[in-house]
C-alpha cells in the first residue's frame, strides 16, 4: 500500500482570483489519491510546511510575509523540499500615488529562494512560448504553443535552468520599470536549485474574477481565465505536480 503524500498548497493574495485557482489546483492534485492537501491563504502556518512532502503556491502580492516565514522557506527547499511555484508568487507591488506600479526589492530571501522577483508586464495579449530544452522531461514534445496571459520581466537570483521561454521587447505600460528595449528570451518556466532541493517556477496562470480588483475597480469588465483555457498549461501543470512527487521520469 503506497504511503500518503503530504502536499501544502499556499494560494491567496491579491489582484486574481484565487478561488478558482485553488480549485483547479486542488482538483489537479486530487487526480493522485496517495497526496493529501493540506490548505491555506499565507505562509502563517509554519508548523504544517514543516510536516509536508511538498509545496504548492499560486499567490500574487501577499501582504505579511515575515522574516520568520521567508526564513522556513528556504530551510523547507535547502532540506530537500520541492516548490512548484506558480503566476505571481514572486510578487511584491507598490501602487504610487501617480497611478503607476512598483515592484520594491523587500523580501529579499524569499525572491532569492525562489530564483526570481517579478518587476512588470506588459498589457494582456497573445504570445509565443516555446521550450528552451526540449529534452528535459518537464517539457519534452511540448511544441510551441500561443496563450493570452501576464507576461512576467523578472530579474533573476542565482542558478536557473530555463525550460520555456517567450521573447518581449518594449513597454510595461502602468509599471515604474517600463522600458524593456532588448528583444531577448523572457523566462516562463524555470529549475531554480537550493541546497538539496529544487524550485520549479511557471509564470502562467493568470485568472481574475469580477471583484478581484477591489478597491481600485468595484467591478472588473470581463472575467479573465489566461492559461488556465489552455490544455498545454494543464499538461505542464501535471508534468510539474509529478515532478513534485518525485516521479523519476520528470527528474
Amino acid at each position: 500500500m503506497n504511503e500518503p503524500v503530504n502536499a501544502y498548497l499556499v494560494c491567496g493574495g491579491r489582484w486574481h482570483d484565487f478561488d478558482f485557482a485553488r480549485v483547479e489546483l486542488l482538483k489537479l492534485l486530487g487526480e493522485h489519491p496517495n497526496v493529501r492537501t493540506r490548505v491555506a491563504g499565507d505562509y502563517s502556518d509554519l508548523g504544517a510546511l514543516a510536516a509536508s512532502d511538498f509545496l504548492v503556491t499560486y499567490t500574487c502580492d501577499l501582504a505579511g510575509v515575515t522574516p520568520d516565514q521567508e526564513v522556513a522557506l528556504q530551510e523547507f527547499v535547502r532540506g530537500g523540499g520541492r516548490w512548484l511555484a506558480l503566476h505571481g508568487t514572486n510578487s511584491v507591488m507598490e501602487f504610487l500615488a501617480d497611478g503607476r506600479v512598483a515592484a520594491p526589492r523587500v523580501q529579499g530571501t524569499l525572491m532569492r529562494t525562489l530564483g526570481s522577483q517579478f518587476i512588470a508586464h506588459p498589457p494582456i495579449a497573445p504570445y509565443t512560448v516555446e521550450s528552451v530544452k526540449p529534452d528535459h522531461p518537464l517539457v519534452a514534445g511540448i511544441e510551441p504553443f500561443e496563450v493570452e496571459d501576464e507576461l512576467y520581466l523578472c530579474e533573476y537570483h542565482g542558478e536557473v535552468e530555463a525550460l520555456l521561454a517567450t521573447r518581449f521587447c518594449g513597454e510595461a505600460v502602468g509599471f515604474v520599470e517600463a522600458d524593456w528595449p532588448v528583444d531577448e528570451p523572457r523566462l516562463v518556466m524555470y529549475l531554480h536549485p537550493e541546497g538539496r532541493g529544487q524550485v520549479l517556477y511557471l509564470t502562467l496562470g493568470h485568472c481574475r474574477g469580477r471583484y478581484d480588483m477591489r478597491p481600485m475597480i468595484q467591478e472588473y469588465p470581463r472575467v479573465e481565465r489566461g492559461s488556465w483555457e489552455s490544455p498545454v498549461y494543464h499538461e505542464l501543470l501535471r508534468r510539474s505536480l509529478r515532478w513534485c512527487l518525485e516521479d523519476p521520469k520528470f527528474h
